[in-house]
């Protein structure tokens, strides 16, 4: 992507106009106004060299998520001059070949999810071998360090899920279902085991195909019918959210709806009492922090968290705080 002028000119006629207004207290305000201008024209605020960052990761097509991380490392890759490529693949054997493509192409950096670690531990120790700095991102908190990645960008699925049983805790809820949606993916166990953890009721673990959405709302119902004493759905991502509040209104149960992840349709329904509380580990901050990680050790050989994982949640958001938060997802942001 061509540039027409280099942030440090932009730094530079900024510093001028500064000087020439001594003290204005506009000054700050004019600044910020030109960073945000060569922003949205797509010019890098920094003329550091046009390295290529690939993030791959296990999402599944038309996964919502995605896209809003994607989004905030596309934010950061204008921002740092970055060539910024994206690939996916629910199957982790798969993932990893798109890891090894990534090396071949030799990029200066790769992002990648450990949804199933151990069939990408081989691809991220070939991409250091190939001297490529690695940030995982979203999933692999407790692997990311062994495999030899910079940093992990992220939520601690266990810690999420100890939170969701405090908030289970709150609302006086007594039996949960943690409906898991992708077997094998260690998150998700992790999540449920979380809740489970400081829950004061008990927990039961649901495994349903969540690629086919009329056999997960099948599964929820009928698990709803067969026991009414269950009085909390607990659901690990938002596509899921309508699929368990329909198995509950065919169920006839008075079960509370509450979900992993937060999107536009989330915080509506947040609002209007249909779900009871999300979980947001805000997916924006963990793109865009993943790729100006990888730029500021390329730049500067900077790492963030000193070895621990650099946290983006939990944050529990419940229809009161969703109405904040709505413009930002309105806006793909949140």
């Amino acid at each position: 992507m061509a540039r027409t002028r280099t942030w440090a000119t932009i730094a530079l006629t900024g510093a001028l106009g500064l000087s020439l207004a001594g003290c204005s207290s506009h000054g700050g305000q004019r600044a910020e106004d030109a960073r945000r201008a060569a922003t949205a024209q797509g010019r890098a605020a920094v003329d550091t060299p046009r390295w290529t960052f690939a993030m791959i990761t296990h999402s599944g097509d038309g996964d919502t998520f995605w896209d809003i991380v994607q989004s905030g490392a596309r934010q950061a890759a204008v921002k740092d001059n970055i060539d910024f490529l994206y690939s996916h693949d629910a199957n982790a054997q798969q993932q990893a070949q798109l890891v090894d493509a990534a090396i071949d192409q030799k990029v200066d950096g790769i992002i990648v999810t450990l949804a199933k670690p151990d069939a990408m531990k081989a691809a991220v120790a070939r991409a250091e071998k190939a001297g490529i700095p690695v940030v995982t991102v979203n999933s692999g908190s407790a692997e990311s360090k062994a495999f030899g990645a910079l940093v992990h960008i992220g939520q601690d699925e266990t810690i999420a899920g100890e939170a969701v049983g405090d908030e289970l805790n709150k609302r006086g809820r007594t039996k949960a279902l943690c409906v898991l949606h992708e077997q094998g993916n260690v998150g998700h166990e992790q999540r449920c085991a979380g809740v489970r953890k400081t829950f004061h009721g008990t927990v039961e673990n649901l495994y349903v195909n969540g690629t086919n959405m009329p056999d997960v709302q099948s599964a929820i119902e009928a698990r709803l019918q067969s026991d009414k004493s269950v009085d909390a759905v607990v659901t690990l991502g938002a596509p899921y959210a309508d699929t368990a509040a329909k198995a509950k209104a065919d169920a006839g149960s008075r079960a509370e709806i509450d979900i992993f992840d937060l999107n536009a349709k989330v915080a509506g329904e947040l609002k209007d009492g249909t779900l009871g509380f999300a979980v947001d580990q805000q997916p924006y901050l963990q793109g865009y922090e993943a790729v100006d990680q990888l730029w500021l050790y390329k730049y500067n050989a900077n790492a963030l968290g000193g070895g621990k994982p650099v946290l983006t949640g939990p944050q529990i958001v419940t229809g009161d705080q969703a109405s904040a938060l709505e413009q930002y997802t309105k806006r793909g942001t949140r």
